[in-house]
């Protein structure tokens, strides 16, 4: 089992271990390249990032209602369907990326005041944020087709296609910050150009015919049909990746006013520290999935159990070391950002703060995909959301007003905690349904045989 596992999810580890690192790289070059202003620069890239990925998550909504179409289209033999699911995921992708552009360069100043730009951070959240927002078509098209190249079984390609992106963007940093004196806005031209070339890479696959589905010049317009069941596929991705969005307006707000600047930055380097082992951790849960379902239908409970148990092991061996480094030399990591003494000093406390229950945060990831996996939605959709808005919410409202920072950051470690506990619980009650399945399910073959 342990083996099915990794093969099935380590092209999405591989991935998505280089676009958490590109992340850190990117925000690295930015705080160098910036000296004394980085924590302004690292700041400004915290704010603009959940703008962006509001975006992101129109794109992954996109991409997972249009797979599933395409999916079962192919399953059924129907590749008419499946080809005009294609050409309406893709139409979809530029009309909604040219939306959000539009509308998010007529009120870009408001946005990053909601989403918490200081005076001192807007310049450069601004300067990010303008050249991203007016690349969000490129975004779109991009990780919707990443999702749909999956869902023709070519995981591989997909991967390619991440990779790419994110390699090109890591060698292009240096270029435009450094070579060329953009700062911030260097660091934005090369996300968009890098992205650009892994969407034509990805789009390629079906222009191309590589695949199962082409895409036909017949099917860019949409069929309206097609297109409410992508959206209502799609969603529940959306809400999710739309609550972290609203969810960091109250925090990088709480951030602000108890802690200025310097806290906001923070959290932007612990944020993308994060992502190298969350990231992981989801690939894992990818290569879950399938065996999940597979065996669920197929009636093998003992390898549903066995598998995400093994699911589990995993994850916390793998969230182990990360947590040993961030929460022992919290100091030495955060100064990598940057040579700002009091940015450093504050990081090293706040980082051993939030990652204290790193070790066990592959409960709720797991939890999540093995319900998505039994075809329960509404336990998976209560999971997703429950860190955000039932526990996190809550607590960075409150703490602060009797911990003042300090109350922000163990807003983190309490509100992944009662998620764990909450996933340990529901998964506990579905691994005793599954006991008593597998029991009757012995029973009923032990009849039959009896019988013959």
């Amino acid at each position: 089992m342990g083996k099915l596992l990794f093969k099935l999810s380590a092209p999405s580890i591989i991935g998505m271990l280089v676009y958490a690192f590109y992340n850190i790289v990117d925000t690295i070059f930015v705080g160098r390249a910036l000296g004394e202003e980085s924590v302004s620069g690292i700041g400004g890239l915290v704010i603009a990032f959940p703008i962006h990925m509001l975006a992101m998550g129109v794109a992954i909504g996109l991409g997972v209602g249009g797979s599933s179409i395409v999916s079962r289209a192919l399953g059924s033999k129907e590749l008419h369907r499946a080809e005009k699911a294609l050409g309406t995921v893709f139409f979809l992708g530029v009309f909604l990326g040219l939306a959000y552009s539009l509308i998010g360069l007529s009120f870009i100043e408001p946005l990053l005041k909601l989403f918490g730009a200081t005076p001192g951070i807007m310049p450069y959240a601004r300067s990010y944020l303008e050249i991203i927002m007016a690349g969000s078509v490129v975004f779109t098209l991009g990780i919707a087709a990443e999702d749909l190249v999956r869902a023709e079984g070519n995981a591989r390609y997909a991967m390619f296609g991440m990779l790419l992106g994110a390699g090109l963007n890591i060698v292009l940093d240096p270029v435009f910050i450094f070579g060329l004196d953009m700062g911030v806005r260097g660091a934005a031209v090369a996300t968009v150009l890098a992205q650009l070339v892994s969407t034509v890479f990805l789009l390629r696959y079906f222009l191309a015919g590589k695949g199962s589905v082409a895409f036909k010049p017949g099917f860019p317009v949409p069929d309206s049909a097609i297109s409410k069941e992508v959206m209502a596929i799609g969603i529940g991705p959306f809400i999710v990746e739309a609550s972290n969005s609203v969810m960091m307006i109250f925090v990088n707000n709480a951030l602000a006013t108890y802690g200025g600047d310097v806290s906001i930055a923070v959290f932007g380097i612990i944020h993308r520290l994060l992502l190298l082992i969350f990231l992981p951790m989801l690939g894992i849960s990818f290569g879950l999935q399938p065996i999940v379902g597979y065996n669920y239908g197929a009636k093998q409970f003992s390898r549903v159990i066995e598998s995400v148990k093994v699911a589990l092991k995993v994850s916390t061996l793998f969230s182990l070391p990360g947590f040993l480094v961030m929460f022992l030399f919290p100091a030495p990591i955060i100064h990598i950002f940057s040579p700002d003494p009091e940015l450093t000093a504050a990081g090293a406390r706040a980082m051993r703060i939030v990652v204290l229950i790193l070790p066990f945060i592959g409960f709720q990831l797991v939890g999540t995909t093995v319900f998505q996996a039994l075809g329960k939605p509404k336990p998976a959709f209560f999971l997703s959301l429950a860190r955000q808005l039932l526990f996190l919410l809550p607590l960075v409202l409150v703490l602060p007003r009797f911990y003042g920072l300090d109350g922000v950051w163990a807003a983190f470690p309490i509100s992944d905690f009662l998620a764990c506990v909450l996933a340990a619980g529901l998964l506990e009650r579905e691994y005793q349904k599954f006991k008593t399945k597998e029991k009757k399910e012995k029973s009923f073959q032990l009849s039959l045989e009896i019988e013959a």
